[in-house]
């Protein structure tokens, strides 16, 4: 294994609604700490040594990006964002490619909405995964029961849970890779949640690595709540 840390690109697909917030503005830009959830997720890559840089894949009528200070970093790059995840990721990925990054680059791709990643997470993705084939993700272990649902609403078999993990993000895969992987998913119209099924699609094996379990993704109100219950008792 490597003992240093790769260089590294960040993608951070920013275009969704996020409805089930039921907020007046997407849930990337509401407030948390003192600023948005979106910078919040942008600084760990910001502060970070072996950034090379980062895009961020935003609506084309997106009304608070350009507010917002990171819009102006020289760091930062803006990408179309798409109607699906997996659309936006792609269009950041072709910008990079466009301005010269190398298909062997490594590109780490994290949800707008996931502000509480810890710099010790990123370091340990980082250096567990410098010299994988594939690259991975980080991921936490199920620790409830598990049950699968039948159609009625009722519990049709109790789900082996040491074989579960739960994906988090960011995921690490090589810029080519990656890029190949979701573009031929696209014409093949197969269901991509995340770059990681892009790459099984592709007929690879993403290695899990284990983070922490508070680097929730803010989906609904009381996550948001959560974390600003969290954040205050630091202080």
């Amino acid at each position: 294994m490597s003992t240093s840390l790769p260089a590294f690109w960040a993608v951070i697909p920013a275009a969704g609604v996020g409805a089930r917030m039921a907020a007046d503005r997407p849930k990337q830009y509401l407030q948390l700490g003192g600023r948005t959830i979106l910078e919040h997720s942008l600084n760990c890559f910001l502060d970070h040594p072996s950034l090379k840089g980062v895009v961020v894949s935003i609506a084309a009528d997106d009304p608070f990006w350009p507010g917002l200070a990171c819009a102006s970093d020289p760091r930062i790059q803006r990408a179309a964002g798409g109607r699906e995840r997996a659309d936006s990721v792609l269009s950041a990925l072709l910008l990079l490619h466009a301005q010269g990054a190398a298909d062997g680059d490594w590109v780490l791709v994290h949800d707008a909405a996931r502000p509480n990643l810890s710099r010790d997470d990123l370091d340990r993705l980082l250096l567990e995964l410098a010299d994988d084939p594939v690259g991975g993700l980080l991921a936490v272990p199920a620790r409830d029961t598990l049950k699968r649902a039948d159609a009625h609403g009722r519990v049709e078999v109790t789900v082996d849970r040491s074989t579960i993990w739960q994906a988090y993000t960011p995921q690490m895969f090589r810029l080519g890779a990656l890029h190949r992987a979701l573009a031929d998913s696209l014409v093949a119209n197969v269901a991509i949640t995340d770059e990681a099924s892009a790459i099984e699609w592709s007929g690879q094996a993403p290695r899990l690595i284990e983070g922490r379990n508070d680097n929730i993704k803010v989906t609904r109100p009381e996550d948001l709540e959560w974390l600003r219950q969290r954040w205050s008792q630091r202080c």
